[in-house]
């Protein structure tokens, strides 16, 4: 073989090598162009999170339960409300619900205005300082009440303590009543949560009110909405909760044991 068509031939190689690694490379810098738009993008996306949300929940209930109490007289409630937070972490909402005149006479309505601050002190743990106003329009005794509140979250856990700056629930001279909570949320499968709860009201000045309740609740996030089925109990003296309706034809123990079916979604 002549040695030019050696010279060809290696010219020849050379071109189609550097084609080959130019081919390469332009490939290898549009892949990084692209990739560095995805990330810029997702970053922005990040920096993007909304400064003010707004959201929205319904629900009914066989019976409304407050702190192991029935406030319906064991009866259906229809519930719902909205809320407002800013990304800074305040907030605040409005949340309703039927009531029974047996339990507040004059009224049916319950109405909760709160506002407050969530923050977190670590990944895992967050803290949250609020008031919460609990409005009864039309009652004849006014039960309206007013409480602060303080509660902390770490992972599946969560304690909260609620103290009244004015009188207890229509009670006089209950100021400074308290309520201490504890619960605990899992994951048991997909969609579904096992939540159990334990709570101890103490009214000021009237210790044969004071008494503690219990909930241990299992609901699923159907996608169209939340079912869920909780049993509520209290150790409450069955005397001291023991309500008449205004008919005077039924009288009703609210504080015994029952089974609590939910349909609820948020939106």
């Amino acid at each position: 073989m002549s040695s030019a068509k050696w010279v060809i031939e290696d010219n020849q190689y050379l071109v189609s090598t550097f084609n080959l690694k130019g081919n390469i490379m332009k490939k290898l810098i549009l892949a990084a162009a692209v990739a560095g738009v995805f990330m810029g993008g997702v970053a922005h996306a990040q920096e993007a999170a909304p400064e003010h949300s707004f959201t929205g929940n319904v629900s009914v209930v066989t019976d409304y339960r407050f702190r192991g109490i029935s406030q319906t007289f064991k009866q259906p409630a229809v519930q719902g409300g909205f809320d407002y937070e800013h990304s800074s972490g305040f907030y605040v909402g409005n949340w309703n619900s039927n009531v029974s005149d047996a339990v507040f006479p004059g009224g049916n309505v319950e109405m909760d205005l709160y506002g407050g601050y969530k923050f977190n002190v670590t990944p895992d743990f967050g803290m949250d300082v609020g008031v919460l106003r609990y409005y009864y329009p039309g009652t004849d005794v006014s039960a309206n009440t007013t409480e602060v509140y303080v509660s902390g979250s770490y992972k599946w856990f969560s304690a909260k303590y609620s103290h009244t700056v004015t009188d207890f629930f229509g009670l006089d001279d209950t100021k400074g009543s308290g309520y201490l909570e504890l619960g605990a949320d899992f994951e048991v499968a997909d969609k579904t949560t096992l939540g159990f709860h334990v709570g101890h009201q103490k009214v000021r000045h009237n210790g044969d009110l004071d008494y503690t309740d219990y909930k241990v609740s299992l609901e699923r996030d159907f996608g169209f909405a939340t079912i869920g089925l909780a049993v509520i109990g209290t150790n409450a003296d069955e005397s001291l909760y023991t309500y008449t309706n205004t008919a005077g034809t039924k009288t009703k123990d609210l504080s015994g044991t029952a089974a609590v079916l939910s349909i609820s979604k948020s939106f």
